[in-house]
């Protein structure tokens, strides 16, 4: 039986501001992973070579300035340097545009290595958001900005795994004001459907996912809001309609203590600090982030840039191997002609 061929990850340093830098040179040291897949590192020579040092390692590195250049090199990072930034490191610790933009670029050159069928699977170290934004961002996040470029018009949604827990959302990046105006049952149907499809696929035959109200007590029968009455509890019934394991709407700050008890698989939350905030009270240094309904996986730890302790070598990786893991694993299901197909976010 033929062998499985590695899959190409393309690798992310996230904000040169920040910890990414560190965290992926930690991450590429070890031999392990250098022999798990093929890896294409973008992003500029002198954020890699800062980052090295930060970790206090030297990793095998073969450099080319030329996308169409690449060749795998198992047991070897191939760097691909855009020279975004000249030479010169952005302030440490802040976020600049300069740093956002050499961010963007790099993202946008993963991009074009998955749609090119070069990469199977992007793995990034922790970005910063409001860098990203000030250096070219126009999208709300880097989710709906890879949903435009890889033309998916359906549903995606940023999973958050903490062991063996799943969450959805139904909006995300959106001010807190805004959050109410972005709830609609088609999205709650969405949040449902995406995460409980990603589950089966996960090898859980009959996922059980519980499902947020909104409101504080979830509305108390409507007394705080109606929304769980006119727009969440139809979206569960109707899941329920279809053969779905699904429950709810619960008060959020109860769900989160079933669910870790283990009577849910998953929990759709309405927005990002519902669930953000009890998943990473439960493992924060070890959680995943997963970009869902993208033609390839696309995952991070769920750390964020850490200005605070930016180049101090004190980064942990353990999020970012889960996240580099899960898109090994994922990453070698992709067909090699991923860029026009459309695959679902599934972990082992």
């Amino acid at each position: 039986m033929q062998a499985t061929p590695l899959p190409t990850l393309a690798l992310l340093m996230g904000d040169s501001a920040g910890i990414g830098p560190e965290m992926m040179a930690r991450l590429l040291a070890l031999p392990a992973n250098r022999t798990a897949a093929n890896l294409l590192l973008i992003g500029d020579a002198c954020v890699w070579k800062d980052g090295q040092a930060i970790a206090g390692v030297d990793v095998p590195t073969h450099t080319i300035t030329e996308l169409a250049d690449y060749v795998a090199r198992p047991g070897d990072v191939t760097l691909l340097d855009l020279d975004t930034l000249g030479g010169k490191l952005p302030v440490r610790g802040q976020s600049t545009e300069e740093a956002g933009r050499a961010s963007f670029i790099a993202m946008e050159k993963a991009i074009d290595a998955v749609s090119a069928g070069v990469a199977q699977a992007i793995v990034f170290a922790p970005l910063n958001k409001h860098s990203l934004r000030i250096g070219g961002l126009d999208a709300e996040d880097e989710l709906r900005h890879m949903q435009q470029r890889f033309g998916v018009e359906s549903f995606v949604c940023e999973f958050n795994i903490a062991e063996c827990l799943w969450t959805s959302r139904v909006t995300s990046h959106v001010p807190v004001r805004e959050i109410a105006d972005h709830i609609d049952q088609q999205g709650v149907e969405d949040a449902i459907a995406i995460i409980w499809g990603a589950l089966r696929q996960a090898g859980i035959e009959s996922p059980r996912v519980a499902v947020c109200g909104l409101n504080p007590h979830a509305g108390d029968g409507g007394s705080i809001g109606r929304e769980e009455i006119d727009i969440i509890a139809p979206a569960v019934q109707a899941a329920q309609r279809s053969g779905k394991k699904v429950l709810g709407p619960f008060p959020s700050d109860t769900v989160f203590i079933a669910a870790q008890r283990g009577d849910f698989d998953a929990v759709v939350c309405m927005y990002h600090d519902q669930g953000q905030i009890a998943m990473k009270l439960m493992g924060f240094d070890k959680g995943v982030t997963l970009h869902g309904g993208l033609p390839v996986p696309v995952a991070t730890s769920a750390s964020g840039s850490a200005f605070d302790i930016a180049g101090k070598g004190l980064a942990k990786i353990h999020g970012l191997q889960r996240a580099f893991d899960l898109c090994v694993r994922m990453g070698a299901a992709v067909p090699r002609n991923a860029a026009t197909s459309r695959i679902a976010a599934v972990t082992a």
